[in-house]
């Protein structure tokens, strides 16, 4: 069950793979994050020292969340994944120009998990081309239904 997609991912990314990964998350992050107040908008996932980390999201602290912290709510958080399957992604972004986009939070047997996506970057025409689509699909659907109605 998703909580929060990064639609923007699709539309400025081609996806090749999707991975999943778990978060590192403090408890007032869980909660607000339950609460759907989590952004991927402007995040994106980076290797510091062989680990993964996901900066630039944004979860927005509840109000009733614990008084006895200070909330940061955009501070890196790490990313948990087997030591093969982050080397593999190392692998791909330093030699093949891949990068590592955050995709959606969604639930997993309760936890909470981020899927990562290895992309390459869409340039403006490819993006056109997607946008020229998708208006094409919509148009054939509204042809068929003034057919069969």
């Amino acid at each position: 069950m998703s909580i929060i997609e990064n639609r923007k991912a699709s539309h400025d990314y081609f996806i090749e793979e999707r991975h999943e990964a778990g978060l590192v998350l403090e408890g007032w992050e869980v909660k607000a994050i339950r609460a759907g107040r989590a952004q991927l908008k402007e995040a994106y996932v980076v290797i510091l020292d062989g680990e993964l980390a996901l900066i630039g999201s944004h979860i927005s602290p509840l109000a009733t969340a614990s008084t006895h912290i200070n909330p940061d709510p955009v501070r890196t958080r790490k990313l948990l994944m087997h030591e093969a399957e982050i080397s593999k992604l190392v692998g791909q972004v330093e030699r093949a120009g891949y990068t590592l986009v955050p995709l959606d939070l969604h639930y997993t047997r309760g936890r909470i998990k981020l899927a990562v996506g290895l992309a390459k970057g869409k340039k403006q025409h490819d993006k056109r081309d997607t946008e020229r689509e998708r208006e094409w699909q919509r148009e054939k659907q509204r042809i068929m239904r003034n057919r069969r109605g």
